[in-house]
């Protein structure tokens, strides 16, 4: 038999360049062409090496020679090479580039080694691959396997390529994979077994494997992948990412898995998605190339003036005695010496600073990353600097994007409230006993209490989510465990979607509680509640209990899984429903069974220990294209078919007299024992969900008695009230899309095998779902449920909506085989999925909808307050529904009770275009009125005190390229914007509109897969390791824990890296260009010859090394503002946001700086020394001292931090380079060809004559500094030079002070900010009454 494997890459044929590869199965035969394909894709050996012993040299060079300082400076050696050209000898000039590189290649082997030990050990893993010629699986290397290769893997084994799975020990096909090493996320993923694989049992064996794949190229999305499965009967299978093992991931929980190699070596996801560190150019490193060009023109300028003079200075010379004649023109000889001059002033360059950046950018990043407050002790977590080249700009940040759950809030989901039918349920106990437990704990995360409602009986408690447990099977609820041994357990688990025990338990509502009451209550009594409400609340809590991908755990056996077990019915039970269902008809709604009240509630104990068999066949017809099995739940006694439902007409439920059974009542105390060991191993299952409002809701299920208590890919285990666990067979699960907007699970219901679709989604989205012909009590249902949305968004509260649909045979066929086509399909797969999911989700019945609330991280309204303060604008872009969003931006303070509310809504294009033009007038015309002093007006200040909220469909027609500016305008006239209903594509687009267009700084922060694109586009990207898993952090330039860090890493830190780095490269420049032009300013005394007055040794070392150290110090170490003082304080923030440190302006004064003190350092020297015969080594000996103490103490005037260590590498780097010349001067004779240095400095430095020069030239050189740095900060000081005098006061004076200064920038903020609109713009009658400005505006 033939097994053919389609993937990847592919050889030309006749026929074009297919779209897909094709391989053989290596344990099958295969004919040449076969083997010849399987031979050219790629092998499971990996190398992220970039080098070999052999190109190490020539690949590194090759490298290096890509930055342009390096081609420089080697141009420049290599032209000191030339005879007629050279300044000073030839091999000193390869100094300086030959250690800058040599350094730069020592870190790069060191680095290649660290990867070519990690690839000996990837590559040297062993694993099980099945050998044809054995006939048995073998060890191989990892590097030896290759596409084909059937692959046998146990539990906690490393995936060693990307395999589809064949087999799976758990019966039901179901593996489960850790992919913390792929994305960081350590909840486990469930995979499937391929569905349909012909050998399905106990055992695979690979001699009988002949199916055949296809699947799509080789690619990096870790969340797709697509493809089909062709069987022997040419029956096709779709293939997704389900049914994919990716390389690097771990096995977990399953004893055996085998899979086959679809993708191999650097092929595989994990490589496609291993593309280095981040790299981004910081708005710093853009405005120090322009200045470094500037500098590069400055030389040309000054060689070509140095041209020109030695040319006249030769043409005024013919005939002198002293000239060698030759043939040389004088125009020649000053094009030669341009050249000359460019080797001797080749410092002007500074070829270390991009070295000394990177240096200094590790030393930030090593204090930001050790700061204590930046650290989480809950979760352990400290900040990351994922991207090693933009510290500075976190202190620049113009505008900030948020996403709101999970970064401004805790996305720790409660249950709050809900409605059901129309019928609103407060949850008054619930809300009183959650903050009770505030105030007592506080939110202390390891307390476990129970509640009980004062009006209920039924206690409620849950065990904290972990991300340590994965799914168990439903054997492990009816395994003894230790109590000890299980709170041990949770101390060691990690945190999961809820901080606490307590947080995740709900209160049952009285009057919802009571109505369910009826579920549990002898079937004697006459049941008093309308039957079509009571079928909603039972479809509402089943929809919450089985619409999710909530995997169940168990906290007795932590991450392992045994097989579903069969759920059995008590006989009693369905004799009951029996007789209640032909009492009751419920036509299109899924009943819930009942239970008599003297049940037995520990069932499912029983049920395992005693192990009755017994099978159920719905009396719904069942096709061969349903693909769940037929549900196996049920006794003997089957439901006739002719038993239909008949409902009263008193609406009623009806009355039967029936005795019940005794078979199972006497069971005495042991069944009390088993009945109350059954609860409480019930009351310990632990839920783990991808999302903490699924959760959430699967917990408020469990409260009211609808448990789901376990999970496999093809069925649920479902308690209601008053029964036992019901297994729900699960046909299909559509999960949520960010298009759709909504999830949904198809079912087949296990007493009356109807097809069941529930879904779940954002009230928008199934409000419109929901079919519009609809009955006139489902139209009010609408109504009433819509007014208690909209209630629930005003308090904040996250909304869900709960819909159902029942469908008929014939239309759950139809729509299967178009599912099943979709699964199939390689091409347009995602929107052929999308299509059949949206053909399901239609004509829906709207059963009710919940708030869940999610309270604010601490400290964020402080936290938006100083970033505001600091000029930060703050837009929240989140995918809530606008009043949600409102809500909580007051609570955050975002939104402040002066604050304006322009509420922009619209349905077309052209409406959007009006509005905006007309609220755009409205404002205009109230900022005139202001500024010409009508009192009703607007003050024009910073344009604050506006909000925009907008919602995605009308952002969608602003970010067209007609409307942008219309909309820039708009929101720049608003302090703060919020962008309502928005999806992940148009966070990006608002990103990447603001920055280009406005040309500013932004930041974007979030924390869940949905942010990852506006993360990517934003200059500075901030994950937050939260509920969400750690995509956004993957993708960030920084990741935080909380979004209160982001106050001190942007008005802290950010400052310092700011202002240390613009500082130290202004700093660069000086020096650089204060000793060139030493060098400069001798030309005019030497007949522009290129000479110099020190020798090329000190030349050369004076930038390389006597000055190179402090400004590190001074780059990582200096403060000039106080940690505490920039918090108090967010408006010194301005200070790096407007760029004051480094301004075109400042880079220009710092360069007329350097040339008066270079001219002051110059002729100071001659004119001391005129008329002496003083040699040229010996004049230059005054000249370069006097440098060096000028250069040192320029940057101890710039310092506003001096330590002893401050002092101690000042100190060091003078000692270094007197020790140098004194030690050259005494040892060197013939160092310094043809000139002879030896004696010079110690001659010179014994007479009193230089240490009078020195001094005279360092005070005259950095008096004007000094006397205009005073003159400035007395003046008109910078308010970071007065918060640093406030530092240096007594801390009583300095908190009076501090105090001082917040009154009057209150003042000052709120005289900037409008506090009325005009009469004629209307109010906003959506504002939460405990956040309502003054007036607002509303177009929609």
């Amino acid at each position: 038999m033939e097994s053919l494997l389609s993937l990847g890459k592919r050889k030309p044929r006749k026929n074009g360049l297919q779209r897909k590869r094709r391989v053989g199965a290596w344990n099958m035969t295969l004919d040449e062409e076969d083997e010849e394909l399987m031979r050219s894709y790629s092998g499971n050996k990996i190398r992220t090496t970039k080098y070999t012993f052999l190109s190490f040299v020539p690949k590194n060079l090759f490298e290096q020679l890509h930055r342009f300082a390096n081609v420089y400076f080697v141009f420049l050696s290599a032209l000191n090479f030339v005879p007629i050209v050279n300044a000073f000898q030839p091999e000193i000039s390869l100094i300086p580039i030959v250690l800058v590189m040599s350094v730069t290649a020592v870190k790069d082997m060191w680095e290649d080694y660290r990867r070519r030990k990690s690839d000996w050990q990837v590559n040297g893993q062993l694993c099980e691959v099945y050998d044809r010629t054995q006939q048995r699986y073998v060890k191989r290397r990892w590097a030896e396997v290759c596409v084909g290769d059937l692959v046998l893997l146990g539990c906690n084994d490393i995936i060693p390529a990307d395999m589809v799975l064949l087999h799976s020990s758990d019966p039901k096909g179901v593996c489960h994979i850790e992919t913390a090493n792929l994305d960081g996320e350590t909840n486990l993923k469930q995979r499937q077994v391929v569905r349909d694989l012909p050998q399905q049992g106990p055992d695979f064996n690979p001699e009988n494997f002949s199916s055949r794949i296809e699947c799509e190229n080789p690619n990096n999305d870790l969340r797709r992948f697509r493809g089909y499965m062709e069987h022997p009967g040419k029956v096709r299978v779709g293939l997704h990412n389900d049914n994919l093992l990716l390389r690097s991931c771990t096995v977990r929980n399953t004893e055996r898995v085998i899979g086959i190699v679809v993708y191999a070596g650097h092929e595989t996801k994990a490589m496609q998605n291993n593309s280095g560190p981040r790299y981004k150019r910081s708005k710093l490193e853009r405005r120090l190339n322009v200045d470094v060009l500037w500098s590069v023109a400055l030389l040309f300028l000054m060689c070509f003036s140095t041209a020109v003079g030695h040319g006249i200075w030769l043409r005024g010379l013919k005939g002198a005695v002293f000239l060698i004649p030759d043939d040389i023109s004088p125009a020649l000889a000053g094009f030669y010496m341009f050249w000359t001059m460019i080797i001797v002033l080749q410092v002007l360059i500074p070829i270390s600073l991009y070295v000394s950046i990177e240096i200094v950018k590790l030393g930030q990043i090593y204090f930001i990353q050790n700061d204590l407050d930046l650290y989480n002790p809950r979760l352990d977590a400290g900040i990351q600097c994922r991207a090693l080249n933009i510290t500075e700009d976190l202190g620049q940040i113009q505008y900030l994007f948020s996403d709101k759950t999970g970064t401004l809030t805790e996305n720790r989901m409660l249950f709050r409230r809900c409605t059901v039918a129309g019928v609103e349920y407060p949850h008054h106990e619930n809300a009183q006993s959650l903050e009770q437990y505030e105030e007592q704990f506080g939110g202390a995360a390891d307390h476990t209490l129970t509640l009980r409602s004062r009006s209920s009986r039924k206690s409620v408690s849950c065990r904290s989510l972990s991300c340590n447990h994965s799914s168990v099977s439903l054997n492990t609820l009816a395994a003894e465990s230790d109590s000890n041994s299980f709170d041990d357990t949770l101390h060691r688990q990690a945190q999961g979607a809820f901080s606490s025990t307590m947080e995740c338990a709900v209160v049952p509502d009285p009057q919802l509680g009571q109505k369910l009451k009826v579920l549990s209550a002898p079937l004697l009594g006459r049941l008093k509640h309308d039957a079509t409400e009571l079928s909603h609340i039972v479809d509402f809590f089943l929809a919450l209990a089985v619409c999710n991908t909530v995997v169940v755990s168990s906290p007795s056996q932590p991450r392992h899984v045994v097989q579903m077990p069969v759920a059995r019915t008590p006989l009693r039970s369905l004799e009951e429903m029996k007789a209640l269902l032909q009492k009751v008809s419920l036509p299109r709604f899924a009943l819930s069974p009942s239970q008599n009240s003297d049940g037995s509630p520990g069932f499912t104990k029983r049920l395992f220990n005693r192990g009755r068999s017994a099978t159920y066949t719905p009396n719904a017809p069942t096709t061969p294209a349903a693909r769940a099995p037929t549900p196996s739940l049920t006794p003997t006694h089957t439901p006739s078919p002719c038993s239909t439902p008949v409902l009263l007409r008193s609406g009623a439920w009806g009355q039967e007299e029936e005795q019940p059974r005794q078979s199972d009542a006497d069971d005495g105390p042991a069944a009390e024992e088993e009945e109350k060991d059954d609860s409480d191993e019930e009351d310990k299952l632990l839920y783990e969900a991808e999302s903490p409002d699924e959760a959430a809701l699967v917990q408020a299920a469990r409260a009211y008695g609808c448990t789901l208590l376990g999970r496999s890919p093809e069925q649920l285990l479902v308690a209601l009230p008053g029964t036992g666990p019901l297994s729900v067979p699960l046909l299909h699960v559509l999960p949520f899309h960010s298009a759709r907007k909504r999830m949904s699970v198809v079912v087949r219901h296990p007493l009356t095998g109807q097809v069941v679709v529930y879904t779940k989604g954002a009230d928008s989205v199934i409000m419109e779902l929901v079919g519009r012909k609809t009955s006139d009590d489902q139209r009010e249902i609408m109504e009433k449920t819509q007014r208690h949305l909209d209630d629930y968004a005003k308090e904040g509260l996250r909304t869900l909506c709960i819909a159902k649909r029942v469908l008929e045979e014939g239309e759950y066929e139809d729509w299967l085989k178009r599912h099943v086509f979709a699964e199939a399909s390689i091409e347009n797969r995602e929107e052929l999925l999308r299509e059949t999911a949206q053909m399901l989700e239609t004509k829906l019945t709207l059963l009710g909808a919940t708030g869940i609330v999610d309270r604010l991280q601490e400290d964020v309204p402080e936290t938006i307050e100083a970033l505001q303060r600091a000029g930060i604008k703050v837009w929240v872009l989140t995918g809530d529904k606008q009043e949600t969003a409102v809500n909580i931006a007051c609570a955050c303070k975002l939104l402040r009770p002066t604050d304006q509310l322009l509420t922009l809504n619209c349905d077309i294009k052209e409406d959007c275009e009006t509005l905006l033009s007309e609220l755009l007038e409205q404002i205009g015309v109230s900022e005139r009125r202001h500024a010409s002093g009508c009192e009703d007006g607007l003050a024009v200040g910073d344009r604050g005190g506006f909000m925009l909220v907008i919602d995605g469909r009308t952002l969608d027609f602003a970010l067209e390229a007609e409307l942008q500016g219309a909309f820039l305008e708009l929101t720049g006239s608003c302090r703060s914007v919020i962008c309502c209903r928005s999806t992940p594509l148009q966070k990006s687009k608002v990103v990447r509109l603001v920055g280009e267009k406005l040309g500013v700084m932004t930041l974007a922060i979030g924390d869940g897969a949905n942010d990852v694109s506006m993360i990517q586009v934003a200059d500075v990207g901030i994950g937050i390791s939260g509920q969400e898993g750690m995509q956004a952090v993957m993708s960030s330039d920084f990741a935080i824990s909380r979004f209160k860090h982001l106050r001190k890493l942007l008005l802290v830190h950010g400052h310092w890296c700011y202002t240390r780095l613009a500082n130290m490269i202004l700093y660069f420049f000086y020096k650089n260009v204060m000793y060139v032009n030493l060098l400069f300013w001798y030309q005019f005394f030497c007949g522009f010859s290129g000479s110099t007055m020190t020798n090329s040794w000190v030349l050369i070392f004076f930038n390389l090394l006597f000055t190179s150290v402090p400004p590190l110090m001074y780059g990582v170490f200096d403060k000039n503002v106080s940690a505490q003082t920039l918090l108090s304080l967010p408006q010194l923030y301005k200070h790096g946001q407007n760029s004051k440190a480094y301004l075109p302006s400042t880079f220009w004064l710092t360069i007329l700086d350097a040339f008066y003190q270079s001219l002051v350092c110059f002729f100071i020297p001659y004119f001391a020394y005129a008329g002496s015969d003083i040699g040229l080594f010996s004049f230059g000996s005054p000249i370069n001292g006097s440098a060096l103490l000028i250069i040192l103490l320029h940057q101890i005037i710039e310092s506003r931090t001096l330590t002893w260590l401050h002092f101690a590498v000042f100190l060091c780097s003078a000692l270094l380079y007197y020790i140098f010349v004194l030690v050259f001067s005494i040892i060197c004779v013939t160092c310094n060809h043809p000139t002879n240095p030896y004696g010079i400095e110690t001659k010179v430095m014994s007479e009193p004559l230089y240490y009078c020069v020195c001094a005279v030239t360092t005070v005259l050189a950095l008096l004007p500094r000094m006397l205009c740095r005073g003159l400035y900060n007395t003046l008109c000081p910078s308010d970071v030079v007065k918060a640093g005098l406030i530092d240096k006061l007594r801390p009583e004076d300095y908190s009076a002070s501090v105090c001082q200064w917040q009154e009057n920038s209150e003042a000052i903020y709120h005289n900037q900010n409008p506090r009325h609109l005009d009469k004629n713009l209307s109010v906003n009658a959506d504002i939460p009454t405990d956040c309502t400005p003054e007036t607002g505006s509303v177009l929609s």
